[in-house]
């Protein structure tokens, strides 16, 4: 069992640690950073799974004549009524 002076040493090794590891000013712009990769990484999945990009040629040359007619392939479509979102199977 660690005493009063052992305890208060490592508090104060925490206290040194924790002040030379981050500066809280730059927290925002991790946080920022971050979510702009996340976002990124999101898109860059969701433009990939789109109906006219061809990932295999042999077995399904031409996906987008998959695509059926009321569905909505758009990641933003105003005003519009569709039956169903678009899904890709299999890539």
């Amino acid at each position: 069992m660690a005493g009063p002076v052992a305890q208060a040493a490592k508090n104060k090794a925490r206290q040194i640690f924790m002040k030379n590891w981050y500066a809280p000013e730059v927290l925002p712009i991790y946080v920022i950073t971050g979510l702009a990769a996340g976002g990124a990484t999101w898109y860059l999945t969701r433009l990939a799974r789109g109906p006219d990009v061809i990932w295999d040629r042999t077995n399904n040359p031409t996906p987008w004549n998959n695509v059926e007619p009321g569905t909505n392939t758009k990641l933003l479509s105003v005003n519009q009524q569709f039956d169903k979102q678009y899904k890709r199977d299999r890539l």
